[in-house]
């Protein structure tokens, strides 16, 4: 007998006549991920069952947890809507799903309206079969440590226990696409993800130094997009790899060193804007939450974001570090982030950074070098990867300069 999930749906419920878009969107995501995998469907109005084999069961659960707007899933079983075979089916459940005997609730919705018992009766005669047979489980309708679900149907009765949270969200593709300023930190990930959870396409866009900062930093960033790949469509980022370092060099050399770190986000911004509306991405996507270090206080963000006109979205902007970091572990980011190897923001940080800068201050440090040549030197020589989960790229094996280890990686796939 094959394994059954039943799939369900989280936010889609609330999009009215928009629902049938956003649940094919959903659909097409689910094969996607489940492509090689021995599945079959069962496509309903309100939910998903698949089928499959029970050696594939983990590889199954696995893929689930990568598809954005499925709110759960269950372990379903399936049997006749006879009442004898709906209790002795239950009895099976219970014993296989629950740790040790407890309070429990069996609960059960009558979708046929045709069967001759109401809900409640059904409950019921499951219970007075049933119980007598389960040592040391007790009846709690209020607040039960297991729940048996019962649904009633025209082809059968399904019985389920767990339900298991997934995504939720909306399906990545239908909410546009965000351009995220990705770092090798904890917070630019989580941003990411979140946008993607939420139905929003991404790229990604990291600012690199090298020489000013080392290879391995980059290989973070790569690293880093292998796992957020998971989530894409097809199982492919985009990596756009900036280079940063002829700005970085003058920004060194010319800005007052408290104004550095806010002179250089300014021009990352632009960059990223610049890059962003040439390419019909909607929004740029960043992982500041309010606070967190000096570049991230209001006054901090308001001066920064002055030089663009884009909508910028802050998934993670009141969360606390313990969250973050929590998200980070759950999408396996976070022990590639914080590996010791520094980006350009983190590399050569001021002595006493500004953390309530001045837009007047700003502009005056602006006028001291010409950046717009550099800006445009920078957007130029954009290099572009496609990361999938098992792309196999050591940057450092490639060469010593990202630019040419990234032409022979590419020379390499040909």
């Amino acid at each position: 007998m094959k394994d059954m999930f039943l799939l369900r749906f989280g936010d889609l419920v609330l999009k009215g006549k928009n629902k049938p878009t956003f649940i094919n969107q959903v659909r097409r995501i689910l094969k996607e991920k489940l492509k090689g995998l021995n599945v079959e469907y069962e496509f309903q109005h309100d939910r998903i069952i698949i089928h499959t084999e029970k050696d594939e069961r983990d590889k199954v659960i696995k893929s689930l947890n990568y598809v954005s707007g499925l709110h759960s899933y269950s372990m379903i079983y399936r049997t006749t809507n006879q009442i004898d075979e709906i209790a002795k089916l239950a009895k099976e459940v219970i014993l296989s799903e629950s740790k040790k005997p407890g309070s429990m609730k069996i609960e059960t919705k009558r979708a046929d309206k045709r069967f001759p018992m109401t809900s409640l009766e059904i409950s019921q005669a499951v219970s007075k079969i049933i119980l007598p047979e389960l040592q040391g489980f007790t009846v709690d309708v209020k607040n039960p440590e297991y729940k048996l679900e019962i649904e009633v149907r025209h082809d059968g009765a399904y019985i389920f226990m767990s339900k298991v949270p997934l995504l939720g969200g909306f399906p990545i593709g239908l909410n546009g696409k965000g351009l995220v300023m990705l770092s090798g930190g904890i917070d630019s990930p989580v941003a990411a993800y979140l946008m993607m959870k939420q139905g929003v396409e991404v790229e990604l866009f990291h600012f690199e130094s090298t020489p000013l900062t080392p290879l391995e930093s980059v290989q973070k960033v790569i690293d880093i997009s292998k796992k957020l790949a998971h989530f894409m469509p097809k199982n492919t980022i985009k990596l756009h790899l900036v280079p940063f370092i002829h700005i970085h060099e003058t920004i060194l050399s010319k800005v007052s060193d408290p104004y550095i770190i806010t002179i250089m986000r300014r021009m990352m911004y632009r960059l990223a804007e610049r890059y962003a509306l040439s390419h019909n991405i909607l929004a740029l996507v960043n992982g500041e939450s309010v606070g967190q270090v000096a570049s991230q206080t209001l006054d901090s963000i308001r001066v920064v974001e002055n030089v663009t006109n884009i909508p910028i979205l802050r998934p993670v902007i009141t969360d606390d570090k313990n969250r973050i970091i929590d998200i980070s572990k759950k999408i396996d980011t976070f022990d590639i982030s914080i590996r010791p190897f520094s980006d350009c923001c983190a590399v050569y940080v001021p002595k006493n950074p500004i953390t309530h800068p001045k837009l007047e201050k700003c502009l005056e440090e602006e006028q001291k070098f010409d950046f717009e040549p550099l800006l445009k030197e920078a957007l130029e020589g954009i290099e572009t990867l496609y990361i999938k989960p098992d792309t196999e790229l050591i940057i450092a094996d490639f060469g010593f300069e990202v630019k040419d280890a990234i032409e022979n990686y590419k020379n390499s796939q040909k």
